[in-house]
C-alpha cells in the first residue's frame, strides 16, 4: 500500500472529511512520527509496534559495481520492531 492508497482508503471509511483533511491528518501523522525520531525518540501504538533509531557503527564497505572499498560513516537508521497483536496476525 502507498501513502495515496491509504489516503483514499481513509476517505472512504470516513464521508464525512474532506479529501484535503484526510491528507492533512495523514501528513500530520508521518511527519510527527520523522519528527519524534529525529529527536532521537521512540514512537510506540499499542497493537502495531514501535518506532526507533539504531546506532550504526562507522565501517569499511564495498562499492558492489566497481569493487573498490569505500568507508561508510556512523549513522542511526529507523528500525521497526511490530508488535505482539500485529505479530499474532501475520502468523495465524
Amino acid at each position: 500500500m502507498i501513502r495515496s492508497e491509504l489516503v483514499d482508503m481513509l476517505a472512504q471509511d470516513n464521508p464525512d472529511l474532506a479529501l484535503r483533511d484526510v491528507e492533512a491528518i495523514v501528513s500530520t501523522f508521518f511527519d510527527e512520527i520523522s519528527r519524534r525520531l529525529a529527536a532521537d525518540g521512540r514512537v510506540e501504538l499499542r497493537g502495531f509496534g514501535a518506532f526507533s533509531t539504531r546506532a550504526r557503527d562507522a565501517r569499511t564497505g564495498r562499492n558492489p559495481r566497481t569493487g573498490e572499498t569505500v568507508d561508510v560513516v556512523a549513522k542511526r537508521v529507523p528500525y521497526f520492531k511490530p508488535g505482539k497483536e500485529m505479530r499474532a496476525r501475520l502468523n495465524v
